[in-house]
C-alpha cells in the first residue's frame, strides 16, 4: 500500500466533474517530455474505458522519442492544428492540465485555453500554481506528474481500469522525469507504483530502450560537439555551462529532442554540483539546468531565467541575445556559491 497524500475533498471534487462531463480534453505544457506525454496519455486511456470521448490537445508536437506510446498518434498538435484545437476545447465540458502550472507554460494557446468555459483541473508536481483552476492538485515533493496521475485514479478507485497500455505511459513518465531513477527517486512508494505497473504487464527494459536507445549519427555528433567544443567548467564554483548557437544547431541539422540529457553530462564529473544548458531557439534562449544533492537549480531559474521547476531539475527562458544570457550566467556563479556551502555541509 502507498500513504494516501492527496486531500479527500479534492478527490471528491474531482469525481464530481467527471460524474457530470462527457467530453473532455486533456493538454500539458509547451515542448512536452516524457512526464508530459506520459501523464496524459495515461489518463487519456483509463478515461476512454469509462466511456468518456477524450482528446488531448498538446501546444506543439511530442519528441519522436515518444511516438512509441500507445495513442501517441492521436495527439493533437495545437501548431499544427490550431482551429480544431480550438473546437475541442470550446467544446469540452471538463480539462485536464498537466504538468504545467501556469498559463504561460502553453505559450500561444494560453488564451484558448484560459477562455474556454468548461471546468479545469489541475494535477501537477511543480512548484507555485496559479490559481486558474476550478480544483488543483499540486504536490511538488512528488517525482512526476505521472506519480500523481496513479495516485488521483486509485483514489477515484479506478486502479482496475489502468490497462497495460496506461500503465506503460504511466511509466514512462516517472522513468524521465527521475533520469531513470537516478535523481528524486527515493520515496519508496515510488517502487511500489513500479511494481504494480510491472504487474500490468508493462516491459519496462523495452520502454527505456524506446525511449533512451533513439540515437541518430547527427545527434551523437551535435552532443559529442557540444561536450568536446562547448562545455566549460568552473571547478572553483562547482558549475559546467554549455552553449549552442543557432548557427550551430543549423550545421547538425538540429531536430527537437537532440540534446535531449545533454545537460546531465558534466554531472557525471566529480566536483560538479550543477550544469547549465543554454540554447539558441527561434524566439529566445532555452535554458536548461540539473543539480546533485542539495544544490536548488530552481531558484536559479526562477529569479534570472524566467523559469522554475525542481531543486535537481529545472529550466526557462532568456528573452536576449545568447551572450547576454551567458553574461547572466557567470555574473552569478560567485552568488551561487552560497548554495555549494548549504550542499557540502
Amino acid at each position: 500500500m502507498i500513504r494516501r497524500v492527496i486531500k479527500e475533498s479534492k478527490i471528491k471534487a474531482l469525481r464530481a466533474l467527471l460524474e457530470q462531463s462527457e467530453n473532455i480534453v486533456i493538454t500539458c505544457h509547451l515542448n512536452p517530455d516524457g512526464d508530459a506525454i506520459g501523464s496524459s496519455l495515461g489518463l487519456y486511456h483509463v478515461l476512454l474505458s469509462i466511456g468518456k470521448k477524450v482528446s488531448i490537445v498538446t501546444p506543439d508536437l511530442p519528441p519522436r522519442s515518444l511516438m512509441f506510446l500507445p495513442g501517441a498518434k492521436e495527439i493533437v498538435a495545437f501548431t499544427q492544428y490550431a482551429e480544431f484545437g480550438t473546437q475541442l476545447f470550446n467544446e469540452a465540458d471538463l480539462i485536464f492540465c498537466l504538468d504545467f502550472n501556469a498559463y504561460s507554460r502553453v505559450d500561444r494557446m494560453s488564451g484558448v485555453l484560459s477562455g474556454a468555459k468548461a471546468p479545469k483541473v489541475l494535477i501537477d508536481h511543480h512548484l507555485d500554481p496559479e490559481d486558474f483552476a476550478d480544483n488543483t492538485i499540486s504536490h511538488p515533493e512528488m517525482s512526476s506528474t505521472c506519480v500523481l496521475v496513479f495516485r488521483t485514479l486509485c483514489r477515484l478507485e479506478l486502479f482496475d481500469q489502468i490497462d497495460r497500455k496506461a500503465a506503460e505511459c504511466i511509466y514512462t513518465g516517472m522513468m524521465t522525469d527521475t533520469g531513470n531513477f537516478t535523481y528524486n527517486s527515493n520515496d519508496p512508494d515510488l517502487y511500489v507504483i513500479v511494481a504494480e505497473l510491472l504487474r500490468k504487464g508493462i516491459n519496462k527494459d523495452r520502454i527505456y530502450a524506446q525511449v533512451c536507445n533513439t540515437n541518430t549519427s547527427k545527434r551523437l555528433r551535435l552532443n559529442g560537439y557540444s561536450i568536446y567544443k562547448k562545455m566549460q567548467l568552473f571547478p572553483e564554483h562547482q558549475a559546467a555551462l554549455i552553449t549552442l548557437t543557432r548557427d550551430e544547431l543549423k550545421e547538425f541539422d538540429y531536430d527537437k529532442g537532440d540534446t535531449e540529457s545533454l545537460v546531465n553530462v558534466p554531472l557525471s564529473i566529480p566536483g560538479i554540483s550543477y550544469s547549465v544548458f543554454m540554447r539558441d531557439d527561434t524566439k529566445y534562449i532555452k535554458v536548461s539546468s540539473r543539480s546533485k544533492g542539495d544544490f536548488p537549480v530552481n531558484r536559479i531559474c526562477e529569479k534570472y531565467f524566467n523559469g522554475g521547476g525542481h531543486k535537481n531539475a529545472a529550466g526557462g527562458e532568456f528573452r536576449g541575445s545568447l551572450t547576454e544570457a551567458v553574461n547572466v550566467f557567470l555574473s552569478i556563479l560567485d552568488e551561487n556559491d552560497k548554495y555549494l556551502q548549504k550542499t557540502t555541509k
